[in-house]
């Protein structure tokens, strides 16, 4: 994200976004957790199991009377050529906050985590973000270039690219500006608008090394500057040791094309690092000796500490988690009862073969069930199934790496790289729940 984020402070979200309640006061917060200790304890006693006795849905409506949908006969094969999801799900979308940007043309929206449950984000929810609009490329006229400090100089049409050995991989993408708001306390209600600028896809694509072993990077050849076709050209700096490890050329995902806002027909894929990396409708590789210092590594996408002093090429992406249900788009409305609590954790540099969960603002913590596969540099999905007993909640997930990185509190985190960024915050989430189920974004301490 751009620095447009930093005018949000303090305003309330545009009428697509979840606006924040007032916050509760920390006495109030912390009168909550006073008593959390035994939400999850006392299981079954006086609780509402999930599901009910035959005896007891005798009468139920639902049952006893004929929908329309067992009456008639519904549409052909062919009444959605492209298959689209039920009218029932139509909630279920990308969302932006309106005010968070100039202009929609160079703006982001939101993947809507709190709906969603594995680990692959369908095509049509993965988050926009762009910086001049989404770039209709017809890819017949489609060239890749590589060319700079190599032995030959090559230009790849769609189809030569095609010819190349192709792999598949899951990955997350994450922008840097993931979280941005929530450097300076508790800003959106919602997981989708906190924590959404992130997909996870498989994609399909070309090894870049594969490329530029064909190009022949000279000695001297360090760093691979990587330009979209969009209107704004973006660019990035990215080191060759990089380049050459496990960086993708993807025409590709979840099984189809990308879809033009992903940078139909070509992206490059940055495994594990900060979005913005992972250049849309990609057009030119040009290998240098060092870094170009363009505006997108030096105006943007650095962070800014609390002492004036900016952090470059911060690529990676820290190990970080967060509960996507429940969470403030995703209450409790079944009562007291079973409960099921999901999320969802990612890192830059490996794994989650770990995720704790607290119900009591960290207390206490207990081990989540890891669900579904645990690949490199992919999202990970984490449950934690509990009795709840209908005392308020203050839920927290923490994440731990394959390399023992353990996702860190927001305020250890301030206190090294202060409140002026708005890159890179991946600090412990908090959702205050109260005893109706409804949830709320709030920090404690």
């Amino acid at each position: 994200m751009g620095q447009d984020h930093e005018g949000g402070r303090g305003r309330g979200p545009g009428p697509d976004a979840e606006r924040k309640p007032d916050h509760p006061t920390r006495r109030q917060i912390l009168s909550g957790a006073a008593g959390l200790a035994g939400a999850a304890a006392g299981a079954g006693a006086g609780l509402a199991p999930a599901g009910r006795a035959w005896a007891q849905a005798a009468g139920d409506p639902a049952i006893t009377t004929l929908p329309p949908w067992t009456q008639t006969l519904g549409p052909g094969v062919d009444a959605a050529p492209y298959g689209v999801p039920s009218p029932y799900e139509a909630s279920v979308r990308r969302r932006n906050v309106d005010w968070l940007t100039a202009d929609p043309v160079s703006s982001v929206n939101f993947t809507p985590l709190h709906a969603l449950d594995g680990i692959i984000t369908p095509n049509g929810l993965c988050f926009e973000r762009h910086h001049s609009g989404v770039a209709e490329v017809d890819p017949a006229q489609h060239r890749l270039m590589i060319h700079g400090m190599t032995d030959n100089e090559l230009v790849f049409t769609m189809e030569d690219l095609l010819r190349f050995p192709r792999e598949n991989r899951v990955y997350f993408l994450e922008c840097a500006a993931n979280s941005g708001m929530e450097w300076r306390g508790a800003q959106l209600n919602g997981c989708q608008y906190t924590h959404g600028m992130i997909h996870n896809v498989m994609y399909t694509g070309v090894p870049l090394r594969l490329l530029l072993e064909r190009a022949g990077v000279k000695p001297g050849g360090k760093w691979l500057l990587a330009e979209g076709a969009d209107a704004a050209a973006m660019t990035r700096s990215i080191p060759m040791e990089k380049a050459l490890d496990d960086c993708l050329v993807a025409f590709k995902m979840n099984g189809e094309a990308l879809r033009p806002e992903q940078g139909y027909p070509l992206r490059l894929v940055v495994p594990g690092w900060e979005g913005n990396m992972w250049v849309k409708w990609l057009r030119r590789l040009e290998v240098g000796d060092q870094p170009w210092h363009h505006r997108e590594e030096t105006s943007k996408y650095t962070d800014l500490l609390g002492d004036g002093r900016a952090r470059r090429f911060t690529w990676e992406m820290d190990a970080k988690s967060v509960i996507t249900s429940p969470s403030p788009q995703a209450p409790i409305t079944h009562g007291p009862g079973p409960t099921v609590l999901t999320g969802v954790a990612w890192s830059g540099r490996g794994t989650i073969p770990r995720v704790d969960v607290t119900l009591d603002g960290g207390i206490t913590w207990v081990e989540a069930r890891m669900s579904g596969p645990s690949w490199d540099k992919s999202m990970h999905r984490f449950y934690h199934e509990f009795e709840w007993d209908g005392r308020p909640l203050l839920l927290q997930s923490r994440a731990h790496d394959s390399t023992g990185y353990v996702q860190p509190t927001k305020d250890a985190l301030r206190q090294i790289r202060g409140e002026n960024s708005i890159y890179h915050n991946n600090g412990i989430q908090t959702w205050a729940v109260d005893a109706e189920g409804e949830a709320e974004n709030v920090e404690i301490s």
